[in-house]
């Protein structure tokens, strides 16, 4: 096992999927929006689907996901590092037939995939736009994971948009700040919203996370939002909900 990993990287586990994922402080290691988008993505369980996880940093959301169809979960990734720790940690769980990685830009997804042939997209994005001004971590694969240098909102819906079948759906975690941001944004390509969640660190706090889903050309009517998702308790253990994304039914925090 040791010889999968390099330099500072360790493997953590995802108990609920009995998964082990190897992460990086200094490159990529996936924190809980990903687990929360991947308990909230719903996916056919036959093997007849496409599914795509864009942005898709060292496949977590993908491995994941792939937890819950029998169909074929592929992600895309920009960062050569990433995709290298994504396809380690697909052997390493032996996930080889149900998990592929593209290394490629999501704004070339075109020449990669067809148009209109997926069945769901999942995307954790970078949260924050890029401005001349704006703050950035020094540590390029961070800045990269965070900030919109290679892609931004209106260009992350547009390639959602080509990717998704009619009646497709879309999932994606991001930041409630820019939420009336992203309703237009997937309005603009006909992804019409159709659920959200706000995620908030505990009660009385302000949400710091939300979940949204979309269907591509769907009625405009339906929109629902759904209970807020508390994420700790006053004494800041996880509440049953969130631990069960963690460790699964039938696991206890350790």
């Amino acid at each position: 096992m040791e010889d999968l990993l390099r330099n500072d990287e360790r493997i953590d586990q995802l108990m609920q999927y009995d998964l082990k994922i190897i992460q990086s402080p200094t490159v990529f290691s996936f924190s809980l929006d990903a687990v929360l988008l991947g308990d909230f993505a719903q996916v056919p369980r036959h093997d007849r689907a496409n599914i795509m996880d864009l942005c898709s940093g060292n496949g977590a959301i993908a491995l994941m996901l792939s937890q819950k169809t029998k169909s074929l979960v592929t992600g895309v990734e920009i960062q050569e590092r990433l995709i290298d720790m994504a396809n380690r940690s697909i052997r390493l769980n032996r996930l080889e037939s149900k998990v592929n990685m593209i290394h490629t830009d999501v704004n070339e997804i075109k020449n990669w995939i067809r148009h209109d042939s997926v069945d769901v997209v999942t995307c954790n994005p970078p949260y924050f736009k890029h401005t001349k001004e704006s703050a950035k971590n020094p540590n390029q694969h961070l800045a990269i994971a965070r900030h919109e240098l290679y892609l931004n909102l209106q260009e992350l819906m547009k390639a959602t948009a080509f990717l998704l079948k009619t009646k497709g759906k879309a999932y994606f975690v991001h930041r409630p700040e820019r939420f009336l941001e992203i309703l237009d944004a997937m309005r603009e390509v006909n992804l019409v919203p159709k659920r959200v969640r706000f995620v908030y660190p505990k009660e009385h706090k302000e949400a710091n996370m939300l979940l949204i889903e979309g269907i591509k050309n769907g009625k405009e009517t339906g929109f629902t939002v759904l209970p807020p998702l508390y994420v700790f308790d006053q004494q800041d253990e996880y509440l049953p909900e969130v631990r069960r994304m963690i460790y699964g039914s039938n696991r206890k925090e350790s």
